[in-house]
């Protein structure tokens, strides 16, 4: 693990740093839990320079290590997620590999086409999946709590829409008739994985 902290940044509890460098992710973070009294910092805005070995064997191992690891470099509180998609047809793959499924650097429109190309003629009540969103929080106190939530539907039979990131394209909600990239950035927090689980760690902060 090698990890480096910028010189001359206050550690206060009123800095709340969210463990990624994912601007997508940063937006919906931002727009759930903009409203506490916490400044909602970035790895980077907080000056952090992180190199963390996620090899936990489920979503909140993975969530917990890297909010541990940074709540303890920075002593602030620290939220981390760990999430990713479940394709039934493809037992629950790629799951907890979602981000370096295929390669770290490849991209997820060759990931999502990689997938629809699996799910090829398969009918869709063979095509369930969900997304699954595992955060925790890391207290300087040394508290840590986690939270879990998912979003259901199919994989869709083309890439759709230019909303979100990674494999919202493919990731279909019947109940909206439209994948998590077509939804406005409203709609998707309101339904998202991610934005339940936040919603769910509001009330521990």
């Amino acid at each position: 693990m090698i990890i480096s902290i910028a010189a001359g940044k206050e550690k206060t509890m009123e800095k709340l740093i969210f463990a990624t460098g994912n601007e997508g992710k940063m937006k919906e973070i931002r727009m759930i839990l903009g409203d506490l009294d916490y400044e909602i910092l970035s790895l980077k805005e907080a000056g952090i320079q992180a190199d963390i070995v996620e090899d936990g064997t489920t979503f909140e191992e993975n969530a917990v290590i890297k909010a541990r690891a940074i709540s303890e470099l920075s002593g602030c509180l620290v939220l981390a997620d760990d999430s990713g998609l479940e394709v039934d047809y493809m037992d629950k793959m790629p799951g907890i590999f979602s981000a370096r499924w295929m390669g770290e650097d490849t991209s997820y429109d060759i990931k999502n086409k990689a997938i629809l190309e699996k799910l090829e003629g398969v009918p869709e009540k063979q095509r369930t999946a969900r997304f699954v969103c595992a955060i925790a929080a890391a207290f300087p106190d040394g508290r840590v709590v986690t939270k879990r939530a998912t979003i259901e539907g199919i994989i869709g039979y083309e890439i759709k829409g230019e909303n979100g990131f990674g494999y919202d394209p493919i990731f279909y909600v019947p109940e909206y008739g439209r994948t998590t990239a077509e939804l406005t950035p409203e709609e998707k927090n309101a339904i998202s994985h991610r934005g339940k689980a936040l919603r769910l760690m509001r009330e521990e902060l």
